[in-house]
């Protein structure tokens, strides 16, 4: 499962005061403490700063590279933050995001191919976000075909389904479990990822939700994430769902997490 660690977005308050403070050490602590706890790569997100978004992207890139060797996850709809902080970026990323929107598309492209970046394909056109299983499936399938005949490799395309607070939506969890699980039949090749928090959202206990949505979605094919890796129980449920699914040969994974104390 590839993990790609949620919290250095400024839609946190925590963070947002850090980036607006320039706090280069609260940043980094929350870097180290995600690479530590299992991350695979680093999101970093600005966007909250309308008018500085770039200015404060870059920041974070530079200062987060610093602080850990993962690779990182940019995150922005603005291809202008995107081409700036792609400039700075030490290794090869991954952006977060493009949709099948005319503008977007033609924005995010070119500095896909320029810089061979990993791409997040939201399932979302000029119509709007889709809802259903088949408006979701039709998204992505016209997404994949559209990258790859670009000369994005399939195996660099992680299809976000998208997933909507159920306590607004409750078909909106099916829907997505249902687009996942389609994705991974007819498109093998291409990878499945969500932003997990999202289907929460409005309810208590919004972490047992969250744990409960990731092994399901693990069930139907997901195989990436945007998650909070410093969450232990969530993490333990990933690794205890990765042997049940069979993505973990012997066990292997689960009895390392259980002699480093990661299952407790």
């Amino acid at each position: 499962m590839l993990i790609v660690a949620e919290r250095i977005n400024s839609s946190r308050k925590s963070i947002s005061e850090a980036i607006k403070a320039k706090d280069a050490d609260f940043i980094r602590k929350e870097a180290r403490a995600q690479t530590e706890a299992g991350a695979n790569y680093i999101d970093v997100n600005a966007g909250s700063f309308v008018g500085q978004e770039a200015e404060f992207l870059c920041w974070l890139v530079e200062v987060v590279q610093g602080a850990t060797d993962l690779p990182l996850c940019l995150d922005s709809p603005d291809p202008a933050a995107i081409a700036a902080a792609l400039k700075l970026v030490k290794k090869p990323c991954m952006v977060n995001s493009i949709t099948m929107e005319k503008q977007r598309l033609e924005g995010m492209l070119p500095l896909i191919k320029q810089y061979g970046t990993r791409i997040v394909v939201l399932c979302q056109s000029d119509a709007g976000m889709a809802r259903t299983v088949e408006e979701k499936l039709d998204i992505a399938k016209q997404m994949v075909g559209i990258l790859t005949k670009e000369g994005v490799a399939p195996g660099d395309i992680f299809i976000d389904s998208l997933i909507y607070p159920i306590a607004t939506d409750t078909q909106s969890a099916v829907a997505a479990l249902g687009a996942i699980r389609e994705i991974t039949r007819q498109m093998p090749e291409v990878h499945t990822i969500c932003g997990l928090t999202n289907v929460s959202y409005g309810l208590p206990v919004r972490r047992l939700i969250n744990r409960t949505f990731l092994v399901a979605a693990m069930s139907q094919g997901l195989d990436a994430a945007i998650i909070d890796p410093t969450d232990r129980e969530l993490m333990a449920g990933l690794v205890a769902a990765e042997a049940i699914l069979d993505r973990d040969k012997f066990c292997t994974g689960y009895i390392t997490a259980y002699r480093q104390g990661k299952l407790s």
